[in-house]
């Protein structure tokens, strides 16, 4: 068994089918999710599927601003954008840590190195022509769980 998956994702409904999916294979556990890529690879439009397939139904902002959206949808799902992050002071300043919501959904994780073994899975997206193409990686056991309901569940728009 693998622990990582590839998908093609040729527009951005099969981006937000891909965020429903992944909110139905972590509503078991509290996850955090490291969402990788370029600027405007979807990042941000995954993070929508996700929150709308739990209820959510206005306007998704960027957290690139604000560093965090929190949201309470019976769960707790904080969106984080750590791109405008100096260091490893500003992250604690967040309060991640104390707060313990579900479902975090962190673009820009490189900005703070040592969280990389925190995430229980990893997205990379980038851009495949017209389209993004997804890497899925589990980080830890809940990860592989997470990528075994998304193998299963997830099947791309074409």
């Amino acid at each position: 068994m693998s622990d990582t998956v590839h998908w093609s994702l040729p527009d951005e409904a099969a981006t937000l089918a891909l965020g429903q999916a992944l909110a139905q294979a972590t509503e078991a556990q509290r996850s955090w999710i490291a969402l990788n890529g370029p600027l405007g690879a979807g990042k941000s439009t995954l993070v929508r599927g996700v929150l709308q397939a739990m209820g959510w139904q206005a306007a998704v902002p960027s957290p690139t601003y604000t560093l965090v959206e929190p949201y309470d949808l019976g769960r707790q799902v904080w969106h984080l954008d750590l791109y405008r992050l100096g260091d490893e002071s500003q992250w604690d300043e967040l309060g991640v840590e104390e707060a313990t919501p579900d479902l975090l959904l962190i673009e820009w994780p490189q900005r703070i190195p040592s969280l990389s073994e925190r995430f229980d899975m990893h997205l990379t997206l980038d851009y495949e022509g017209a389209g993004r193409r997804v890497v899925a990686r589990a980080g830890s056991m809940v990860g592989s769980q997470i990528l075994e309901l998304l193998r299963a569940s997830f099947k791309p728009i074409t």
